[in-house]
């Protein structure tokens, strides 16, 4: 019974982390897009996205990734036998790259807080993708195990990765053609 509560708990923390990841991103893009606007907006807005990055990021998306770590390891200890299986191995260096992936942000965000975000909201919009490949990889493997070639799996990342690549191309097209911003 208590592998269901920290299976939950586990889920829970993952599922708010992701969302934290997804959500910075955001922020970091209204951040630049900010940088457009006239010099009152542009400072009132930039530092709103920064007050809101941080909260976002040190009371959210930081302790869930602590959190899913933590019920990570209870699970592991309570079940030591998935370590031996070949897609837990796998689903392990996904989670190192998801750690990357948070690094990554937390990097980001340090620049934002000095104001020098140097990436372009494009590049940005691009990189807030990486976490969808990252969570569509786990979540698969997880459901999935060995129910599926991994041919197949790597395949099916490819092809969600173009897919997503192609439709940032498309919104972005769509928005410079259309100025929705006004």
């Amino acid at each position: 019974m208590a592998y269901l509560y920290i299976k939950a708990l586990h889920l829970i923390f993952v599922t708010t982390w992701f969302a934290g990841l997804f959500y910075i991103i955001r922020l970091f893009i209204y951040f630049k897009e900010a940088a457009e606007k006239p010099a009152l907006e542009k400072s009132i807005l930039q530092k709103q996205y920064t007050l809101m990055s941080k909260r976002l990021w040190y009371i959210i998306t930081w302790p869930s990734a602590i959190l899913a770590t933590v019920f990570a390891c209870i699970l592991l200890y309570l079940y030591p036998a998935w370590l031996t299986q070949p897609w837990m191995h796998i689903k392990l260096t996904f989670v190192l790259v998801l750690f990357a992936y948070h690094a990554s942000c937390q990097y980001l965000l340090n620049q934002l807080i000095k104001g020098t975000l140097k990436y372009s909201g494009f590049a940005l919009r691009i990189w807030n993708e990486v976490a969808t490949i990252i969570l569509f990889s786990i979540v698969f493997l997880v459901i999935l195990k060995t129910s599926f070639g991994w041919v197949f799996g790597v395949v099916g990342i490819v092809g969600v990765s173009i897919s997503l690549m192609l439709g940032i191309k498309l919104y972005k097209n769509i928005r410079q053609k259309k100025s929705w911003d006004k």
